[in-house]
């Protein structure tokens, strides 16, 4: 992230560099100058958060519409890879020994972060990898670009995306940055964690106390980011993440969970045919799940931490991933 000298009070200096930069080179108009949707966006931005509107003007004169992005975003979701397909995708022998090196040269800032938030190492290391394979892959549309066309051009998520263009244009004011140097994924989720705007506003932290916040160069504000977000979704420090369960009976089928909140305790699936070999209290919230693994059939109960990780993305296998990666990541850095 590259910070912008001359900030003054709450008006943004990238727009007055855009206009100093416009008298030397013209600029046409962009494909939001002036649109209707883009001119009531402005008018909220000035009335409600403090913008000056003619400097959000001069901003969308350069933002772009990206088909590309409207395509990737309307195309229709792939089938479901069982677990014994998607595992092979983020468990691979590159990404551990990635992960390993990643852990190696930022390993002052994990212990610090696991010190000061109780999230072990290996969990945010696996984060990381699973979203953008330690920072190899953070996205390469401008941000502006990406939440612009989705706000203004997608109808069905256009509440959500106009949501997160105002939380980045909030963002950018208060990191002092140039919204259109910061790149992103086609969704506008950014940096080495993959933070939506909003997420960044509310979880992510100057770890390294250098007075910004940036997720997509700086590893230290990286991995504190994401302890923090764990922490604040209710991390359990030293509990476990998942348990594998051994069943019996015919009544196993009615101990799954039906989506990902917990609906059963350990002593009612108990009662249902779910065992694991290591006791847990009767009470403890969790969700039970089956895979198609490759031997066959896994089941699987998901502790509290499990849940935890599926606030960072709603899915039992993305969860599974991140916990069997961070389990290997252990392993191989005691084996270096």
């Amino acid at each position: 992230m590259q910070n912008m000298r001359g900030w003054i009070g709450r008006t943004a200096p990238w727009l007055m560099l855009a206009g100093v930069c416009a008298a030397v080179q013209p600029v046409s108009a962009g494909d939001y100058d002036k649109a209707p949707l883009t001119t009531e966006f402005v008018s909220e931005m000035s009335r409600d958060y403090g913008f000056a509107a003619e400097q959000l003007e001069q901003l969308f004169t350069k933002v772009e519409r990206k088909q590309a992005i409207l395509d990737a975003i309307s195309r229709p979701a792939e089938k479901v890879k069982p677990w014994k397909d998607y595992r092979p995708i983020f468990i691979t022998d590159a990404r551990i020994k990635r992960g390993v090196e990643f852990w190696k040269n930022n390993e002052a800032a994990l212990s610090r972060a696991e010190t000061e938030y109780g999230v072990p190492a290996q969990f945010i290391v696996a984060i990381i990898g699973v979203e953008t394979m330690y920072g190899g892959n953070t996205g390469s549309y401008r941000v502006m670009d990406a939440l612009s066309t989705l706000a203004f051009d997608y109808p069905p998520r256009a509440p959500f995306f106009r949501k997160e263009l105002r939380e980045f244009l909030l963002l950018t004011r208060e990191e002092q940055v140039d919204p259109l140097s910061l790149t992103g994924s086609y969704a506008g989720a950014m940096g080495l964690p993959q933070f939506m705007p909003s997420s960044f506003r509310a979880y992510a932290v100057d770890f390294d106390g250098d007075g910004h916040i940036n997720i997509w160069n700086n590893p230290t504000d990286a991995i504190g980011s994401v302890a923090n977000y764990f922490k604040v979704h209710g991390w359990l420090p030293g509990e476990a993440v998942a348990k594998v369960a051994a069943v019996s009976g015919e009544r196993v089928d009615e101990g799954l969970s039906p989506a990902l909140d917990p609906v059963k305790n350990v002593g009612e699936l108990r009662e249902l045919g779910w065992n694991t070999a290591e006791p847990l209290s009767d009470d403890m919230p969790v969700t039970a799940f089956r895979l198609e693994g490759a031997q066959g059939a896994e089941y699987w109960l998901g502790l509290p931490n499990f849940f935890v990780i599926t606030r960072y993305n709603r899915s039992v296998m993305y969860a599974m991933a991140v916990n069997q990666l961070a389990e290997l990541l252990v392993e191989a850095r005691g084996n270096n």
